[in-house]
């Protein structure tokens, strides 16, 4: 069937037909569009001339044949059910596998006999890593003293203190 059709008529008429409306893009929508639509246009042409028509000519068949004979056979049908059946097995599992990985990733206590000392690495979980570096205890308050005044906020809290205050008198908390 392939060789009945006159190929290069109707290639070169749907690239001509294609610049046609390339050229009204162009003068509407601008140059980029117009330029991609002269893309689009010599791409029936380019296929004639690389000979990569009847490839594609027997790819489509190819899709057509099967997508028609897949319409009248239960046979098939049951493929299409037990390939639906293995997408959707895949994707339970995935959330299956993504709640281990998050419940398993959740802080653990070291193991009993394992080293807390700074600078020994403690066991968890079969791995060995490092633990953080114990801060130094800030010293007590003496008695009689005054409160000792909180720390100064950082300069990040000043940037946002317009934007609470906003909120507040728009009545959001």
């Amino acid at each position: 069937m392939f060789d009945q059709i006159a190929w290069l008529p109707l290639c070169a008429g749907v690239t001509g037909v294609g610049l046609v409306l390339s050229f009204l893009a162009m003068r509407r929508r601008g140059a980029v569009a117009g330029l991609r639509g002269v893309a689009w246009s010599l791409l029936p042409l380019a296929a004639y001339l690389t000979g990569a028509l009847s490839t594609l000519w027997q790819i489509g068949t190819a899709i057509a044949g099967f997508l028609t004979g897949m319409a009248f056979y239960p046979k098939v049908w049951a493929g299409v059910a037990v390939t639906g059946l293995s997408v959707v097995l895949f994707l339970v599992t995935g959330v299956l596998r993504g709640r281990r990985r998050a419940r398993s990733a959740a802080p653990e206590t070291p193991a009993v006999g394992a080293s807390a000392a700074p600078g020994r690495p403690v066991a968890s979980g079969g791995a060995v890593t490092q633990p953080l570096p114990r801060r130094k205890a800030a010293p007590a308050a003496k008695p009689g003293a005054p409160a000792a005044k909180p720390a100064a906020k950082p300069a990040a809290d000043d940037d946002f203190s317009d934007i609470e205050d906003i909120l507040k008198r728009r009545g959001i908390g």
